[in-house]
């Protein structure tokens, strides 16, 4: 099967270690939906695999929408009466409202109050915040040193830029034994939020490192681009190949300590959906199955209705249901080996169930045939039989050309990798056949 080097937590382990590495080297860089900060990632990434860079010039239209004006920073800070700085994005990339436009002014409290962003329920941590698409600017900060802020006078610095230039994304392909592909996409325009998403990144990109070294039924292309316009501007871009998609994941939020959860397609019965309820069942990777809604992720997108395409989406805790997400709190010490090595886990039995489900037809339909003399059924016979032998008993008898391995997992209650055995032994005795 697919990435079944990673069947296990234990064997999982050292590829979630070197997703945390990657994701310490990412961490401090500021990225938005287009700028330098993305390039910078995308870079790192590309240490990994040998990442295509697109750039997509600003004012290219995307549908209903179109490319925005590039965003750059330098610098940005607030300093009051007395010279001293009491906000500085050089201490964390969070502390500006992302896309800010620049100023440089002088303000009284009150009139900087408006542009200021904090979060009262929790004192120590800044908000993530942004203005992508109306021109303003702001500041966020810990609401403990908000109320730190006396009356008077206020410098209010932040460097950057609004031009017109590109939106970047990365793309990587490895080609399978068919041109049918899998789609996996991943959003690269946070900054810096460990679980949102430095551990899609890295996870997502070291699991293509793996495909890339196997030989796939699929082809699998991975696509890092930015959220909402990343995915709008990469299917205006490829409607011609979409009809090639036959399964998709958007990955993302992989090593928070919450349960892993599937969200459904907009079909709710695609083959992904069903091998994502089947993965989440099994004891080591436990998890929710959720139904699809058009809210969320770039899954969105690919399950919008002129598309309908049979994407899901895999997380742990999804997108706003815990306190950290979008904020400081969601850093380096929030995320864990332990949950991105379960989540590498799960994407490895989803994307292997992916690659290698198919239709068999029994090709000795009457009755069972003679197992042990195939020397696949034990010599003794008045006890129960073991998995395997359950196994292959099971695929004979489901196995008439309209159901395939998943469903045939899903009725039997075994675990899928020992109905794909079965099956696979049984074609090789040529008492099944693989449908077309």
């Amino acid at each position: 099967m697919l990435l079944e080097q990673f069947s296990t937590v234990e064997r999982a382990t050292p590829l979630a270690a070197e997703a945390l590495e990657i994701a310490r080297d990412l961490y401090p860089i500021c990225r938005s939906i287009t700028g330098e900060g993305v390039r910078a990632t995308l870079a790192r990434l590309a240490r990994v695999i040998e990442l295509e860079r697109v750039e997509v010039p600003s004012g290219t239209p995307a549908f209903d929408w179109e490319v925005p004006k590039e965003w750059n920073i330098r610098e940005a800070w607030i300093r009051d009466a007395k010279g001293r700085t009491v906000v500085d994005f050089k201490a964390h990339s969070l502390h500006v409202v992302n896309y800010s436009a620049p100023v440089r002014r002088t303000l009284s409290l009150e009139e900087l109050a408006p542009h200021l962003h904090s979060i009262p329920e929790h004192p120590d941590w800044i908000p993530y915040r942004t203005s992508y698409y109306r021109e303003t600017w702001g500041f966020c900060l810990r609401d403990a040193d908000r109320r730190r802020l006396e009356e008077g006078t206020y410098e209010v610095c932040i460097d950057s830029t609004l031009t017109p230039g590109h939106l970047t994304y990365g793309e990587y392909l490895v080609k399978g034994q068919s041109s049918d592909e899998v789609l996996l996409y991943t959003h690269v325009c946070h900054p810096s939020l460990a679980n949102d998403n430095l551990t899609g990144l890295a996870l997502t990109a070291l699991i293509a490192r793996e495909i890339s070294r196997s030989t796939p039924k699929f082809s699998y292309r991975f696509v890092f681009g930015p959220g909402t316009i990343g995915s709008l501007v990469w299917l205006s871009r490829n409607e011609d190949r979409l009809e090639r998609i036959r399964h998709g994941l958007v990955l993302g939020l992989l090593g928070d300590p919450g349960s892993l959860t599937y969200k459904e397609s907009r079909n709710g019965g695609a083959d992904v959906d069903r091998a994502g309820r089947l993965v989440l069942a099994q004891p080591s990777t436990p998890g929710r199955v959720m139904p699809f809604e058009p809210y969320g992720y770039d899954e969105r997108q690919f399950c919008s209705p002129g598309f309908d395409l049979p994407v899901g989406r895999l997380t742990r805790s999804p997108n706003g249901t815990y306190p950290e997400y979008h904020t400081s709190a969601d850093n380096l010490d929030f995320i864990g080996v332990p949950y991105m090595s379960q989540s590498v886990v799960a994407i490895a039995r989803l994307l292997g169930i992916l690659d290698s489900n198919g239709r068999y037809l029994n090709l000795s339909p009457k009755g069972e045939p003679r197992l042990g003399k195939r020397g696949l059924y034990g010599s003794t016979g008045g006890q129960s039989p073991p998995e395997f032998q359950q196994a292959l008993l099971w695929v004979l008898n489901q196995s008439d050309g309209g159901k395939d391995l998943l469903s045939i997992a899903a009725r039997s209650g075994l675990d899928y990798s020992l109905i794909e055995q079965a099956a696979l032994a049984l074609e090789k005795t040529g008492l099944l056949a693989l449908q077309h």
